[in-house]
Parts: C-alpha cells; sequence; structure tokens
C-alpha cells in the first residue's frame, strides 16, 4: 500500500477573505498559533532544525487541543459559508440511487452481489444459490458490523470453495489495522480464529486450511503462515527480513495454486504450492534478481509470467510448472505499449494494455491462437475488468467509464464478439451527458516531453479564459489517473468550472519510463510537468491563474506543496488532503509505516545525494516568507500512510513563515484513515467542503 492511491452567499457577494467587510473579519477568531519548540539534528553535515517536532505526541493533551483549535477555526470561518457545504451534501446524494444493487456475478454455484439501503452507511454482501430467483442469503452486513464503531473498515473477503466458509478483514480504527476473522455461513457462527494484523490470505482447495500474511511494527507484511480451523498454532513458512520488501499471497485464477510474492518496487520474487495439497513446500518460481520484476498466474500446465527481463514496459512468456525458468515469448515487448494484467480463461485471455496513455483491452482466443482489441468509443475513458472469478466461462464482465460516461459493466461473450449493457450507474436529477464536452490534450514539459491532460467541462462554457477550472494530479508510485465518471462533480460542471487532470510523470500513465522519469533524483519534473499543465490551460484559454483551484491528496499532497513553493502565484487556491509534505524527516525515521520499502521511490536522506535531492523539493522544509494562495489541508488522526503530524507542522509553519492575508484552513478527522471516514455518507460530507472551498475562493456565482 502506498502511501500517500474537492457559493453564492448573496446575490451580491461570495465570500472570500479579501472581500470580507471590516465587521465580518473582526468577527472572526485569530488563526491558531503553535508554539516553536526547536529540534535539531545533524546530517551530512547539514542541521535541521523543526520547530514543531513535538506535534508528533498522538497522546498529549497539547497536541490534541491544538489540533481541537484548528477544527474550531475552520468551523468558525466557514460558518460565513452560509450553509454552502450542506447545500452541495444534498446536491451530491440526490444525484446519487441510494437504494441500489450491483451487477450480480457466479461463483461456485452461487450469486453474489451487494446491495445498498437509503440512509446506511455501508454495502450490504449477499449471495443467492443456483439462481437469482432463490432466497437471498446476507453473509456480511457492513451496518450491522460498524454498530457501536466510530470507524469501520472492510478489507479482503474470501469464501472457501466449498461456499461454507468466509474469511474476511475488518479495521475500526482508520489505521490500517486489520483483523482476521472466519464466519461459518451455514449456521453464522463468527469462530474464534482471529488473527491479527492481516495483510493477505488464501483459501486451499480443501476448504479447512488458510494461508495469510501478517504485518510488522512499521505495517509492512513480511510473515506468510499455514492456519488449519480449529487449530490455535499456524505454521511460519516463511519471513521476508529484507525491509525493501513486502510479501503478499493469493490463488491462481485456475485455483489450482497458492502464490506467495515478495517484492520491493524494483525486484519481486515468486514462490507456488499445489492448493490440493496445502501441506507441502512452497517452492521458488524464479529466484530473485536485481530489479527483475515479474508475476505469476497458470493454466493448462504451464505458468504465464508476466515479467521486464529486457521488457522496460513488460512481455509475457509461458514455461512448464517444473521448468519455470524455460521461458516461451507469449507476448513480446513492445516500447509503446506497457502491459498491465493478463486475466486467464480456460480457453480465452483477457490482457490490458496501456497505450498513449488509455488502456486497451485484447481478447486472446488459445484455439485460434488470435488476439483483437475490443473498441471503446470515447477519445477519453477509462475501463478495466470487473468481478470474473469464474475460469471456464465465454463471458467476461467488465468496466467502462468516461469523464462524460458514467460507470456501466459490460457483458462481453467470448464466442460471439457481442458485448451487453448489464448496468450504468444511475445519476438522478436528469443528467444529460450531451451537454458535456470531454478532451484529451496535451501540455509541453520544460524539457519538451508532451505530458498528456484529460479534460471536460459543461459545452456552453465560454473557453476565453474566465471560466473557474479545477485541476488535480497526483504523479507516483507509476499510479495512472482513470478518466472516470463522478457524478459529485456535476456540482462543479453546471457551475461552469472546467475540470481537468494531469497525466504527469511518477505515475504511470505514460508506461514504466514515465513512472521512472519521475521518482528518485528525477522526482523534481512531477512539480514542473504539473506547473506545465497549469500554464497550457492559461494559455489555451481554458482558464485563468485567478481562476484556477488546484488539488492533490497523499503523494498528490507533497505535488501541491512542492509547486506552491515553486509558483505560488500558479492558482488562486489549493487542497491538500492527507499531504505527504515532510520528505526530509519521515523519510529519516525508519519505525514508520511505508519509509524503508519507499527509498526506492522518494530516496533515502542517509545518502548525501540523495539528502541533497529531497531537500530541494520537500514542501516542509523550502516553505518560504512570501505569499501563498488560498489552501486548505486536511488530515485524519487514525491516518497510518501520512501520519496526522505532517499536515499539522506544515499548516503550523505555514502560518509562521508566509506573508500573505489569504485563508488557510486545516480540518482535521478525529476517528478517520488515510480516506477520511468509512462511510459513504460521511465521505460525501467531507467532499462536499472541499468543493465548498474551491467553489467559494474561485468567486463562483450560482
Amino acid at each position: 500500500m502506498y502511501r500517500r492511491l474537492g457559493l453564492l452567499v448573496s446575490a451580491v457577494l461570495l465570500f472570500n477573505w479579501s472581500v470580507l467587510r471590516a465587521d465580518d473579519k473582526a468577527s472572526l477568531p485569530a488563526p491558531p498559533v503553535a508554539k516553536k519548540v526547536p529540534r535539531e539534528t545533524e546530517l551530512h553535515g547539514d542541521k535541521i532544525v523543526d520547530n514543531y517536532y513535538w506535534l508528533r505526541d498522538k497522546k498529549s493533551e497539547d497536541v490534541l487541543n491544538y489540533l481541537r483549535a484548528e477544527n474550531a477555526y475552520t468551523e468558525a470561518v466557514t460558518a460565513k459559508w452560509n450553509g454552502l457545504p450542506d447545500r452541495l451534501y444534498k446536491e451530491i446524494v440526490g444525484r446519487i440511487k441510494q437504494t441500489d444493487l450491483s451487477v450480480p456475478y457466479q461463483e461456485g454455484g452461487w450469486w453474489y452481489y451487494t446491495r445498498t439501503q437509503e440512509g446506511k452507511q455501508y454495502p450490504i454482501n449477499c449471495r443467492r444459490k443456483g439462481s437469482m430467483n432463490s432466497a437471498e442469503e446476507v453473509y456480511l452486513d457492513g451496518n450491522e458490523l460498524a454498530k457501536g464503531k466510530k470507524f469501520l473498515g472492510l478489507g479482503m473477503m474470501h469464501v472457501s470453495d466449498d461456499g461454507n466458509w468466509l474469511a474476511f478483514a475488518t479495521d475500526e480504527t482508520g489505521f490500517r489495522e486489520f483483523q482476521l476473522s472466519v464466519k461459518d455461513l451455514r449456521s453464522g457462527e463468527i469462530l474464534p480464529d482471529h488473527i491479527e494484523k492481516i495483510s493477505s490470505a488464501a483459501w486451499a482447495a480443501d476448504n479447512k486450511t488458510l494461508f495469510y500474511v501478517t504485518d510488522d511494527h512499521a505495517k509492512r507484511p513480511y510473515r506468510l503462515y499455514r492456519h488449519r480451523l480449529g487449530n490455535s498454532k499456524d505454521e511460519l513458512l516463511c519471513e521476508e527480513k529484507d525491509e525493501l520488501y513486502r510479501l503478499s499471497v493469493h490463488r491462481s485464477h485456475d485455483r489450482k495454486f497458492i502464490f506467495s510474492n515478495s517484492a520491493s518496487s524494483l525486484t519481486s520474487e515468486a514462490r507456488y504450492l499445489p492448493s490440493d495439497q496445502p501441506d507441502s513446500a512452497f517452492q521458488i518460481v524464479l529466484p530473485r534478481e536485481n530489479e527483475h520484476r515479474y508475476n505469476v498466474d497458470h493454466r493448462d500446465g504451464l505458468f504465464y509470467i508476466r515479467t521486464n527481463k529486457d521488457a522496460k514496459n513488460f512481455k509475457l512468456v509461458t514455461a512448464p510448472v517444473k521448468e519455470p525458468a524455460n521461458w516461451t515469448e507469449f507476448i513480446p515487448h513492445r516500447p509503446g505499449v506497457m502491459l498491465e494484467a493478463i486475466n486467464l480463461f480456460a480457453n480465452y485471455a483477457v490482457i490490458s494494455e496501456r497505450e498513449q496513455g488509455l488502456t486497451q483491452l485484447a481478447v486472446y482466443d488459445f484455439a485460434r491462437h488470435q488476439s483483437e482489441r475490443i473498441t471503446f468509443p470515447e477519445p477519453v475513458y477509462s475501463v478495466s475488468g470487473s468481478a470474473n472469478p469464474e475460469f471456464d466461462t465465454t463471458l467476461f464482465h467488465f468496466s467502462y467509464t468516461s469523464l462524460v460516461t458514467p460507470p456501466s459493466i459490460y457483458e462481453y461473450n467470448f464466442t460471439t464478439k457481442e458485448r451487453k449493457l448489464l448496468k450504468q450507474t444511475e445519476v438522478l436529477g436528469g443528467y444529460d451527458p450531451s451537454q458535456y464536452k470531454s478532451e484529451r490534450v496535451f501540455a509541453t514539459a520544460k524539457d519538451g516531453v508532451k505530458i498528456p491532460i484529460s479534460i471536460v467541462y459543461r459545452k456552453d462554457v465560454k473557453l476565453d479564459g474566465s471560466a473557474p477550472c479545477y485541476l488535480s494530479g497526483y504523479g507516483s508510485y507509476g499510479s495512472s489517473i482513470p478518466a472516470a465518471f463522478q457524478a459529485p462533480r456535476l456540482s462543479l460542471l453546471d457551475r461552469g468550472l472546467v475540470v481537468a487532470w494531469a497525466h504527469i510523470r511518477g505515475g504511470g500513465d505514460m508506461g514504466q519510463a514515465w513512472h521512472d522519469d519521475g521518482k528518485m533524483m528525477h522526482k523534481k519534473n512531477t512539480f514542473t510537468d504539473f506547473i506545465a499543465c497549469a500554464d497550457y490551460l492559461v494559455d489555451h484559454k481554458y482558464t485563468s491563474h485567478e481562476r484556477l483551484a488546484i488539488q492533490g491528496g497523499s503523494a498528490g499532497g507533497l505535488l501541491m506543496g512542492a509547486v506552491l513553493n515553486l509558483r505560488p502565484d500558479v492558482c488562486k487556491a489549493a487542497v491538500l488532503n492527507v499531504p505527504f509534505v515532510d520528505v526530509v524527516n519521515t523519510m529519516l525515521d525508519e519505525s514508520l509505516p511505508l519509509t524503508v520499502p519507499e527509498f526506492l521511490e522518494w530516496g533515502n536522506p542517509k545518502i548525501k545525494s540523495e539528502y541533497d535531492y529531497i531537500k530541494t523539493y520537500c514542501p516542509y522544509t523550502n516553505i518560504a516568507a512570501k505569499a501563498y494562495p488560498a489552501m486548505q489541508v486536511t488530515t485524519s488522526l487514525n491516518d497510518s500512510q501520512v501520519m496526522y503530524w505532517e499536515p499539522a507542522k506544515y499548516v503550523a509553519k505555514m502560518r509562521a513563515t508566509r506573508t500573505d492575508h489569504n485563508p488557510l484552513l486545516f480540518r482535521i478527522n478525529m476517528a478517520g484513515g488515510h480516506g477520511g471516514s468509512s462511510g459513504r455518507y460521511d465521505r460525501f460530507k467531507e467532499l462536499a467542503f472541499d468543493m465548498a472551498f474551491i467553489l467559494t475562493e474561485l468567486g463562483v456565482q450560482p
């Protein structure tokens, strides 16, 4: 898991700090001021001074009081918004079919689906035996599990082959500490087989053996165990001692093998065990070799290995199970096409590829030895496989969406090549996609590289530079930004905003080289790419810098912080959600979750050259005495991926250093995790608040 993958007050005046009347300003409390307690450390002969290190003490009443004061200040300031967040929340909820049903899928003689009920925060997981006409069985209701709790995170759910046992994981704090439980689906009884700090799990074919991986003190998955139902003593099978690596376990799609993977961001190693021989030992597929990344699936006696060996964008090879090093090339490496994944079936394979920033699905027919892509009608879209647990099938479910097309589940027939729409998410309130336009354009980075930008807006918006605009980005870990429809976004689009996404380097939108050119000693490309995208939108009259809001979360919050230090004039307002902004101090603390494995993404400050480079862009380090735009920063007290103190320290230093009087709001979820609240209605409220800030600061009229 990565650290880090946003109205009208009266007919005349919108709330904006700079236009408040004197009596309005006087009625507001002074912003909180965090005390300075200098803490000095020395590294490579350089003195690092952190005046706000004390905010790390989560149990300190001084710390908690400071966070409460920030929440109270934000509440006082935003009271001037005259209920705009509530109105936006009602708009968001009003577009959503609150009582709804997912597309059912078949697995092991059962039909599985989830449903939601109006007023309930969590999905209800259900199944029916044989057909959808049989009686419904609720096998896990998140609303029941959440009773009396402030937070409930539902993790993995795996049903045994015989359909009798459910292994599921829950997090009740938001700190990403999952507990594995096993439920007897015949009686409804929860067994006493509880396992703490669970990361991943897989059933063996005997329906009583469960393989699972647990986390260490820094939340790194590192130990693989074998568990038998009813036994209190589990067998340790593997311990990954190299802190750069993370363990996982899963089952092959044909259910014949259990795979255990140990991987860093550069190197991987897989082991296998026949799922009908759960007492046997795991065997290595291919020994780890520096910077060789691969993953494995199985079909018809062959391992299918996706590998980057002499193939930067990956290729696919096959090998006999007993000779996994004896490769036969199946899909060759193509420099312009990233081979992202392969989904194997008995007689077909679905290959997920990324070309020119867009995902393509190719269907391979093993009998005919031919491959053919599924075509899609729009210039900007996102597509991926949906729930397809059955191995021997002629039907494939995939999810399709675009910036204007709501999420849609299609059924593709491998034999006839026909596709059928099974369900399109309903948007209430009369949504008409023909009123909106999506585009894919390219900005030019400072080194001449073309950076894709996805854009959507109402067709009646004038592109003369006067329109308000919302631009977001991420750009880390090789993660790609999907061009997906989001119903809440209509509250921005219908108020005349242009909405855009910058597909910057550091992400994976254009292949492996795209990631490589935006990490480690190339990380600053991520920030300058984003600035180039913002300037492109201004130069081509989509907006102006005075009417631009930018947003990023987690590692995207790092992006925001670095961009604002480089070019504080790039926008009018910025939203930083759970931002990873203290790169120097966090990457020096190897006791924190994610730090050591991410030396390969950001660098290790204990290496002088890497420290010197990180120091040049670290947002917290580079806050300066200059004017910044309006800013809203969010965090959660129980965030385990970006600890709450990073944004808290960032806001405290920003308040003490910046020279402007633009709003700086800090909002802390005192019971949430990295993604904020766990319930869907609570998350909608958080989203509405971010949107209210953006609309207010951009001075948007209704």
